[in-house]
């Protein structure tokens, strides 16, 4: 792990491509203190990699243990072309870190009036105060603060102060993962907290529970009879499942292979499969737009595992095997269109277009099941 974080930091861009090139490595994990390997590209300035990373699906809105995200760091660090990039990318714009700082706070405070200015095109909001009551005006020299006032006006924003507001209670924050996810792909069945059966099928037992503090699905496999050669075949097969480094797959975390039970772990998602969403299991109103998303996010995951070499046999495609994530920190949680007024107040609703549809890789048909049993 510490030596991709080098790569990165040192702009070795083809050494980042041959490490995201292998499956198992997962591109959002975070060192100690939860820097991405995008927010590190972002800070120093790393374009290329920074692009490299974008185009493989990096989480663009994950926050370190200061809640930066690689937009704050891109920001307070001049680098005008990766701001853009991001900003193209649907990163937050109006973000806020520990400080209750926006990545507009840190470029007017360094006086990077080229990045400052794009912030603010880009709908940065010129007024919002930090935990101490300063706007970015506030943090700047008197020439820019009046340029990116001028500018503010003629988009339409309110120059009066807002402010600031506490938004950790709402949970929309994604924390770079534990690089240790990636890691541990043999598990101790032991370590497995396991709290209710979801539901039973052909090919095994689905339950619910916890991992590491991670809300997670074990799957225990149904076999008549668990033998050496079905443990031999399970130990060869289940390490190709464990894809980190595509938006649209949902990667086998680990598996147990303790006979008689072998079992394979992936992450919980909350939403469940697009069968339950399709079934109007979760209250998720899917029309014509948000259909043709998830339908280009399957066919996106289909093609990057028919580019796979060799290719997973046994894959079999139907909307229960397509799991749908949520990705709660595209949100700028500010801006109207992602609120509803309720008794107690605004509080987040959300937001079908933030919604990504993923393979679940855990559905393999593995090799010792009969036919069909899938």
């Amino acid at each position: 792990m510490d030596d991709i974080f080098s790569y990165v930091r040192e702009g070795n861009a083809f050494q980042v491509r041959i490490w995201l090139d292998n499956t198992e490595n997962d591109l959002n994990q975070g060192d100690d203190h939860r820097f991405s390997l995008l927010h590190w590209a972002a800070k120093d300035g790393h374009k290329t990699i920074v692009e490299m990373l974008l185009s493989r699906g990096v989480r663009v809105n994950a926050t370190n243990m200061g809640d930066d995200t690689p937009l704050h760091l891109a920001a307070a660090h001049g680098h005008q072309e990766i701001v853009l990039n991001l900003l193209r990318n649907k990163a937050n714009v109006n973000a806020i870190n520990e400080h209750g700082n926006t990545p507009l706070h840190y470029a007017c405070f360094w006086s990077y009036d080229l990045v400052a200015e794009d912030l603010v095109n880009n709908g940065a909001q010129v007024s919002l105060c930090n935990r101490y009551g300063d706007t970015p005006l506030d943090k700047t020299n008197s020439h820019l603060a009046a340029i990116l006032s001028e500018r503010a006006v003629s988009l339409g924003q309110d120059l009066k102060k807002q402010p600031y507001r506490d938004r950790s209670w709402l949970g929309y924050k994604t924390r770079s993962r534990d690089a240790t996810l990636s890691r541990h792909s043999g598990i101790d069945i032991g370590q497995l907290n396991l709290q209710g059966r979801i539901v039973s099928t052909h090919s095994g037992d689905l339950w619910r529970g916890i991992w590491q503090s991670n809300d997670i699905v074990a799957k225990i496999l149904n076999l008549t009879e668990c033998t050496a050669r079905n443990s031999r075949d399970f130990k060869e097969e289940y390490p190709r499942l464990r894809i980190f480094n595509h938006p649209n797959i949902l990667p086998v975390l680990g598996a147990c292979n303790q006979p008689p039970n072998l079992v394979v772990i992936s992450q919980f998602m909350p939403f469940g499969s697009l069968y339950d969403v399709l079934h109007g299991e979760t209250g998720i109103v899917v029309d014509q737009n948000q259909a043709l998303r998830f339908a280009l996010d399957v066919a996106r995951g289909m093609e990057f595992l028919h580019s796979l070499e060799p290719m997973i046999p046994n894959m079999y495609l139907n909307s229960k095997h397509v799991m749908i994530d949520e990705d709660l920190a595209k949100i700028n949680v500010d801006d109207p269109k992602y609120q509803r007024q309720t008794e107690d107040g605004v509080v987040i609703s959300g937001i079908d277009e933030d919604l990504t549809a993923r393979i679940s890789m855990a559905d393999y048909k593995f090799s010792f099941h009969e036919k069909g049993s899938v």
